[in-house]
């Protein structure tokens, strides 16, 4: 083998040592990432350039919730702010509702219609509506709202469907379930409540 051939072979052991530990160390940061912070929210610019420090580091879980924080979540101007109730803070209201024995859940005109009375009756804001139809039935769909969403997929031939109305800010997402049992023509319509982010900031920081 010639000086040139050595020459070329060893910057190619050095190349591909440098490529494999440049590999290791990214996939490194980014287990970090995954392990400790990772949602739907992650900054993914430090990532595509090989270096998840900033990503880490400007993450919102990496910081703390300081004054302007707590005041910019409890601001009664944005529709979506954080709620005092029965002496908890939380972000709003997730109502799991099903509707059983329902009557117009394979019409998708009818859930559009549900939609909108929901938001007009809970005083929240219609941002807009998307709904799929499958064949041979069920139906898909979301209600963006400022204050979050309603969603829900049908199973016409049981006569169900699988509702969330999730509401922030003042917003009444209770009443819904009325609304629900009348579009759907069935008394029997089941819910559960869950209080999101509930326990995530200090109740006495946040303003009533």
């Amino acid at each position: 083998m010639t000086d040139a051939n050595l020459f070329q072979l060893g910057i190619g052991l050095e190349t591909g040592a440098h490529e494999e530990d440049t590999a290791r160390g990214v996939t490194a940061r980014m287990h970090n990432i995954h392990v400790s912070h990772a949602t739907d929210t992650v900054d993914i610019r430090g990532i595509v350039d090989g270096d998840a420090t900033l990503a880490v580091a400007t993450h919102p879980a990496n910081r703390d919730i300081g004054t302007a924080d707590l005041e910019a979540l409890a601001d009664a101007d944005r529709e979506d702010h954080f709620i005092r109730r029965d002496g908890a803070v939380f972000a709003g209201t997730h109502l799991i509702i099903e509707v059983v024995d329902g009557y117009g859940l394979d019409d998708e005109a009818r859930i559009q219609q549900a939609f909108r009375d929901c938001v007009d009756t809970c005083g929240a804001t219609l941002l807009h509506i998307h709904t799929h139809k499958f064949s041979p039935q069920g139906v898909s769909g979301v209600a963006v709202l400022a204050e979050s969403h309603i969603s829900v997929h049908t199973w016409p031939e049981i006569g169900y469907g699988a509702f969330d109305v999730f509401m922030c800010g003042d917003a009444q997402p209770w009443k819904a379930v009325d609304v629900l049992k009348a579009a759907f023509a069935t008394p029997d319509v089941r819910v559960k409540e869950l209080r999101r982010g509930e326990g995530l900031v200090d109740g006495a920081e946040v303003a009533a």
